[in-house]
């Protein structure tokens, strides 16, 4: 039998329907053949976390594009796992898109959340289920502590996560922004100066208009995420993340806010905070 999922099990279809499929190829942009942004081996990253080897012949029977096996994979899998994967994908998309692509495919997400839930087996009137058809979990946080950092760094990030926290759950979405996009930055520095050399000597290194690298704290946010990602310490999906959550960091900037009529919601910050925990856990080796 040909490798699909890793037990190789006949699985019983999910249960989506025309109608979802739908809002479903509207969210994550189908239509051209890709699924979001995903590279061959970034998607292939994405399912490993669901125990499927989605670039396996079990989900070619469309074809070998990427919204053509994803496809495939509704047709196969059972609810259960398409609609964990469904979560997957839309909390990517809440990082990925800027508020004004959430605003204009409000009403396909809000659908495509209902769809994840009901699949997933969430219902209505579940004890964990928020107005929107999203459980309403608390975002997981990593184990920090195996953070590369020195032991004053880590004391800074730990406080500014909690602090992240905090904002977000008390509403105040940009400053939980800004407090994301300050760990990140804490915590590749500290990365960074745990292990100079390494970072130094790698090609996406900065330099001065001399050739010579740049001082570790000259070096912008946007370099640090790079060189980490070359010197594999952060994964690539992870990388994409880290950048868009620099982008959001940068509204801490009046002008550009207001030029760009940005508003955060609270999507928008769990986003950033999901981006933020992916690093870290990269960053610590618990992912």
């Amino acid at each position: 039998m040909s490798a699909g999922s890793t037990k190789g099990k006949l699985r019983a279809m999910s249960n989506v329907t025309g109608a979802d499929r739908v809002s479903l190829e509207v969210i994550f942009g189908m239509e051209s053949g890709y699924v979001l942004n995903f590279s061959d081996d970034s998607f292939e990253q994405f399912f490993d976390r669901y125990d499927v080897y989605i670039h396996g012949a079990r989900y070619q029977t469309y074809g070998t594009s990427k919204a053509n096996k994803l496809r495939a994979f509704w047709d196969q899998e059972p609810d259960e796992l398409v609609g964990r994967v469904l979560f997957g994908l839309l909390e990517i998309c809440e990082v990925l898109y800027s508020p004004e692509v959430l605003e204009r495919d409000s009403v396909a997400l809000q659908r495509s959340r209902t769809i994840a839930a009901r699949l997933s087996g969430v219902s209505a009137e579940g004890d964990s289920q928020t107005g929107d058809g999203v459980p309403n979990r608390e975002i997981e946080i990593p184990d920090i502590q195996s953070l590369p950092v020195d032991p004053a760094v880590f004391e800074v990030i730990q406080d500014r996560l909690e602090e992240a926290q905090t904002c977000l759950s008390a509403g105040a979405y940009l400053a939980a922004i800004f407090l994301c996009g300050s760990v990140l930055e804490a915590a590749l520095l500290g990365a960074a100066q745990n292990e100079p050399e390494k970072f130094k000597r790698s090609l996406d290194s900065p330099k001065t208009s001399k050739g010579q690298v740049k001082n570790l704290r000259d070096w912008s946010l946007s370099q640090l995420i790079d060189v980490a990602y070359a010197e594999g310490l952060l994964k690539q999906d992870t990388q994409q993340f880290s950048h868009v959550l620099r982008n959001f960091r940068n509204y801490i900037h009046p002008e550009r806010q207001l030029k760009e009529g940005f508003k955060p919601d609270k999507l928008t910050s769990e986003g950033c905070l999901h981006a933020l925990t992916s690093a870290l856990a990269d960053l610590s080796g618990k992912r």
